[in-house]
C-alpha cells in the first residue's frame, strides 16, 4: 500500500514539474505589450487617445483602473468595461490571456460604458 502512495506522490510532483515548465515556456513566448482600443458606449465620455500599448503580464483590473485614471473617474462612480462588446471578465483575467482568446486583428476592444450595455 505505502508503494502505491508512493509511486503516486512521485507521478503527482513529475505532472507539476511539466505544467510548471509549460507554464515557463509560454510565458516566454508571450509578446511584452498588448494593444488596447478603448471605445466608449452610451453617454460615456470619449478618451482623447483610444489606442493604448499594455503589459500583457497586467491583469485585466489593471486596466480598468487605468481607464478610472484615464476618465477622471472616482471608485464610486459606475463604470462597466466589456470586452467586444460581448461579456465583462473577470478583474483577476491576465490580458494577454483575453487578448490571444477575443483579439481582432492583434487588438484587445474595450467598450466602456457609465450605465450596464450588454450581459
Amino acid at each position: 500500500m505505502s508503494e502505491v502512495t508512493s509511486s503516486n506522490a512521485k507521478t503527482t510532483t513529475a505532472a507539476a514539474g511539466t505544467t510548471a515548465a509549460a507554464a515557463e515556456v509560454a510565458s516566454n513566448n508571450q509578446p511584452k505589450k498588448v494593444v488596447v482600443r478603448f471605445r466608449s458606449t452610451g453617454n460615456a465620455p470619449i478618451l482623447k487617445k483610444s489606442v493604448y500599448k499594455i503589459s500583457s503580464a497586467q491583469r485585466f483590473q489593471a486596466l480598468i483602473v487605468f481607464l478610472r485614471k484615464e476618465l477622471g473617474y472616482k471608485a464610486s462612480e459606475p463604470l462597466f468595461v466589456y470586452v467586444n462588446s460581448a461579456f465583462s471578465p473577470a478583474p483577476d483575467e491576465i490580458v494577454y490571456n483575453l487578448s490571444r482568446c477575443f483579439g481582432l486583428d492583434g487588438q484587445l476592444t474595450i467598450n466602456y460604458a457609465t450605465t450596464p450595455a450588454w450581459g
